[in-house]
């Protein structure tokens, strides 16, 4: 997709006014420069163009609002001069996986006097002698240059502490929910004392039925003894009959 394509999209029916973000990312640039970006995008502060095969930042238009600007992965070998003049206000600029081979190509960087952070990881400078203590030296008011400062103490990772606050959003969850259970507690109470009063009928109903099994079983012994009496009785009566029989 070309890059003034890509914008056109990215404006989504704003006005480049409105626009304070823009990522390019992957789309491609005719000649190897900036297209479709105007003076209009006056309060833009994040731009990003990874990989869209720029030699030259030459067209960059005027951006007095920019404070960060991604164009790593590209083919830029110098004219960083126009930064100075078209983004006065830049504090981070990401260099890295370009041909920038020596000092004096950063050198016009030490105009930026908010630069704060200056990535040139996997440039062909890096391999220099005392590399790290040179840009320092040339550009003092750096305070991380690929992501380290002068006491190589690593520069905060935005995407970690996104990461920390979600940790302590998931810790306040935590919280909420024990102080749920804790409010929910009486109810459960309810609910142990229903279940204990269901199984007081149980076993209550349990005792009726064995009551009544017990009746029974009784009624059943005596209608037994009852007939036993009977049959004894019949057979009395007809011994005595056998008897007047004989005589």
């Amino acid at each position: 997709m070309l890059m003034r394509r890509r914008i056109h999209l990215e404006l989504r029916n704003r006005t480049p006014s409105d626009v304070k973000e823009l990522v390019l990312d992957n789309c491609r640039s005719n000649d190897g420069k900036i297209e479709g970006l105007t003076d209009e995008f006056e309060e833009l502060e994040f731009l990003s163009t990874i990989n869209v095969g720029l030699t030259t930042v030459a067209h960059l238009p005027k951006l007095n609002k920019l404070k960060k600007l991604e164009l790593s992965d590209n083919r830029i070998s110098g004219g960083l001069e126009v930064l100075v003049e078209k983004c006065p206000n830049l504090t981070h600029l990401n260099l890295s996986c370009n041909k920038i081979e020596d000092l004096s190509t950063i050198e016009p960087l030490k105009e930026l006097g908010t630069l704060k952070s200056l990535d040139l990881y996997n440039c062909e400078v890096t391999n220099l002698s005392e590399y790290r203590d040179s840009v320092f030296k040339l550009l003092p008011q750096l305070t991380y240059l690929d992501g380290y400062d002068k006491d190589d103490k690593e520069a905060p990772d935005s995407d970690s502490e996104v990461y920390a606050e979600g940790l302590d959003d998931e810790d306040d969850d935590e919280d909420d929910e024990e102080e749920y259970d804790e409010d929910a507690a009486p109810g459960d109470e309810e609910e142990d004392e229903g279940d204990e009063d269901e199984e007081d009928e149980d076993d209550l109903s349990g005792e009726e039925e064995e009551e009544e099994d017990l009746n029974d079983r009784e009624v059943d012994d005596e209608d037994e003894e009852e007939e036993e009496r009977g049959q004894k009785r019949k057979r009395e009566l007809d011994e005595e009959g056998e008897e007047d029989e004989d005589d």
